[in-house]
């Protein structure tokens, strides 16, 4: 299986953004490093049903299994003890990175109803981009009987760019729908 992000990267991204930045050396042109999927569970104190679902739905959507993020301390306003699991989330990279991506990109924005694209303001000064998502059912892997409560999840995708002009450039060659503002 040819990883089709990957091989529109080498072929086309890199030409395209070598020219727009004038890039002396291919290994200036920035890239994505890693992509991280998170979801945060407050519920998961008390439910731990919740934890489970959330687990086995993220280890489906991305094809690696999520480890479980612990309350660093104790806050009493949340009934929140230290030690207690509050979310889970997975960090991707290679090959698992590329096809998350591609699915993404091509299967799962897509089904979002009314979308008109993603904001391009969510990058954070150093070319990563942040998105949110509100519910799980826009990945084709995850059925619509299989879910208990629609969540939502986080997912940064993060590049070698150095300037936020640079990161919406790789992305946006590489098929990332950015809505017109």
């Amino acid at each position: 299986m040819t990883m089709r992000i990957k091989q529109l990267y080498a072929e086309t991204v890199v030409p395209k953004l070598q020219e727009q930045f004038n890039y002396q050396n291919v290994h200036q042109v920035p890239k994505v490093l890693k992509i991280t999927v998170n979801r945060g569970l407050g519920e998961a104190a008390q439910n731990a049903k919740a934890l489970e679902n959330s687990l086995n739905e993220i280890a489906i959507i991305t094809g690696q299994r999520p480890v479980v993020t612990r309350a660093k301390k104790a806050i009493a306003g949340f009934k929140i003890r230290q030690g207690m699991p509050v979310g889970i989330m997975v960090t991707l990279r290679r090959d698992r990175m590329h096809s998350f991506l591609d699915r993404l990109i091509n299967l799962s924005l897509p089904r979002i109803r009314d979308f008109r694209g993603v904001s391009p303001k969510s990058f954070d000064g150093r070319g990563n981009y942040t998105l949110g998502i509100r519910e799980q059912l826009i990945f084709p892997e995850v059925s619509y009987d299989s879910i208990d409560q629609i969540r939502g999840m986080d997912i940064s995708i993060i590049t070698s760019a150095n300037t936020d002009e640079e990161g919406r450039a790789l992305l946006k060659a590489l098929g990332m729908p950015f809505r017109e503002s």
